[in-house]
């Protein structure tokens, strides 16, 4: 049973979505408790998948469909079956168990009480949210270059359709845009498989970088060399780096509150994975780094990101967009720390890591934020006057996940950003380390600001900032009342796993080290 956990965790969210969609339209009771199911099965499927990892030291594999003969090359045979490859290893056991986390909290902080506005849309809802999840598990623990693409779109698509959801006209303008860029990132990154696929005659992840190991004209071709820009840029988009990052302010701040609070914190994330995975297991650190040598442009592409995502935040007055222009940011911090080039890896380490951190901190500020809109109508940082004394134990889940993203220990925010600086300090790339520094400036001038407001401010006058939200259409009338079990629930939780990754970062990071060491010196 052990070894089916791997396609189970795929397969679970995957029949959940047609369960919903079969059972939810009669009845939209039925909606939530499939789909908590079916994340319950993927996110115990992902623990046991990472505990036996840590256990046993080896990866799990998961063979879909057959295999045909491969190719002997240099004496060692390369995979060509067209067979899919699941795998879980070192680096993905552990993004696979916050991606398991983050659905789930997120649905429940998701349920839609029977007669509240856009009801109808329930079983809808869910099904788009289990197919992202799906998305997201399959193209984690892929080991397949094209398969890798099919389950990026999956999320992509599904991701699309819950943006689209909300009632307002920006939304669906928001997911348009997203559209538009999303295909475009995706028709790079399927033009670059296919240049390889026409070099190495291979898809799986593992025989592209045996080819490449074992061939030098292979390895030194122009097309091996066009195919890695494509799939970067293609992933850059998917992940909004700086300059491509235009779609994504508009769809994660207009969107439905529950879409937003799980496409903030994984769909960018798991982007950030794939191009880590590409870089270690497919080209390999080696010809990254050496033959294909632009550390330098990516780092300093990233400090730019990080400035530029700092300032356009400093520049906001809604909380949402806000906070989507601090992703921005963050997207730039596991770039550059990918990209570092250090002798010891300790910036890839630090990039993995704040893989994991920064899930959790967007997280945590998202379910907030969406909190205050749902119960106070809060939009706009002025709307957040007094807000302290009216919902405290919400305020205290996002005090957790502004001052982890402020980088204040012993919060993961924290050790991730030391990781980041010790590679950045390592490399010699001193423009990343200020620029780390000054964007953590900036974060606690935003937050800090932000607590004042909250806390100093008085009562607004009755019908400020009234607001009726996109998914509940509750109003201003519910202000003052905290919020229920079910948004402080996955807040309070997210905010514990917050400090729990930051006190546990000595583990944690100790398994990254034996993942880059593992992967980075040849497949695991």
């Amino acid at each position: 049973m052990i070894d089916q956990l791997p396609v189970i965790c795929v397969l679970s969210p995957l029949f959940g979505a047609l369960f919903v969609a079969l059972f939810g339209s009669r009845s939209h009771s039925a909606c939530f408790p499939i789909a908590i199911v079916s994340l319950v099965i993927s996110l115990i499927c992902a623990i046991g998948c990472t505990q036996q990892v840590f256990t046993t030291g080896q990866a799990m594999d998961y063979f879909v469909g057959g295999w045909g003969a491969g190719k002997v090359v240099e004496g060692v045979e390369i995979p060509l079956g067209f067979g899919i490859q699941l795998r879980v290893d070192h680096l993905n056991a552990l993004v696979l168990c916050i991606i398991g986390i983050a659905v789930l909290l997120v649905s429940i902080f998701a349920i839609r009480p029977q007669g509240e506005k856009d009801t109808e849309k329930t079983h809808y809802f869910y099904s788009l949210f289990l197919m992202l999840a799906c998305g997201l598990f399959g193209q984690t623990i892929t080991r397949d270059a094209f398969n890798l693409f099919v389950l990026v779109e999956v999320s992509s698509l599904a991701s699309y359709g819950l943006i689209a959801m909300g009632s307002s006209p920006r939304g669906t303008v928001a997911a348009f845009n997203y559209i538009i860029m999303g295909t475009v990132g995706a028709s790079f990154y399927l033009l670059g498989v296919g240049y390889l696929y026409l070099k190495t005659g291979t898809l799986n992840m593992d025989g592209i970088r045996q080819v490449i190991e074992l061939s030098p004209d292979v390895a030194d071709s122009r097309s091996v060399m066009v195919a890695f820009i494509l799939i970067m840029l293609g992933m850059w988009i998917k992940m909004a780096f700086f300059p491509l990052y235009g779609w994504l302010p508009n769809a994660y701040s207009y969107c439905p509150s529950s879409a937003g609070a799980v496409l903030a914190p994984l769909m960018t994330k798991v982007s950030v994975y794939v191009m880590i995975r590409m870089m270690i297991t497919v080209f390999g650190l080696e010809w990254v780094f050496e033959s294909f040598d632009w550390s330098a442009l990516i780092v300093w592409l990233a400090v730019i990101a990080i400035f530029a995502g700092s300032v356009f935040a400093l520049a906001q007055n809604e909380l949402k967009k806000m906070l989507c222009y601090l992703i921005v940011a963050e997207v730039g911090y596991m770039v550059g720390g990918a990209w570092l080039a250090d002798a010891d890896r300790w910036g890839l380490t630090g990039a993995i890591y704040h893989i994991l951190a920064d899930a959790l901190m967007t997280l945590c500020l998202f379910l907030a934020v969406a909190t205050f809109a749902k119960r106070a109508g809060v939009i706009k940082l002025d709307d957040l006057d007094g807000l302290f004394k009216k919902m405290p134990l919400t305020m205290v889940g996002f005090i957790v996940g502004a001052l982890a993203m402020i980088g204040v220990p012993p919060t993961c925010g924290f050790f991730s950003k030391f990781y980041l600086i010790r590679g950045g300090i390592e490399s010699g790339r001193w423009e990343f380390v200020i620029a780390l520094l000054v964007s953590s400036l900036v974060n606690a001038i935003l937050f800090f600001r932000i607590f004042e407001i909250a806390y100093f401010g008085s009562s607004p006058p009755e019908g400020h900032g009234h607001h009726d939200d996109e998914e509940h259409g509750e109003t201003t009338a519910r202000r003052g009342l905290e919020a229920p079990l079910t948004s402080l629930v996955p807040l309070w939780i997210t905010a514990a796993l917050i400090i729990g990754l930051g006190l546990m970062n000595g583990q944690v990071v100790e398994f990254i080290r034996k993942t880059v060491g593992l992967l980075g010196g040849g497949a695991a």
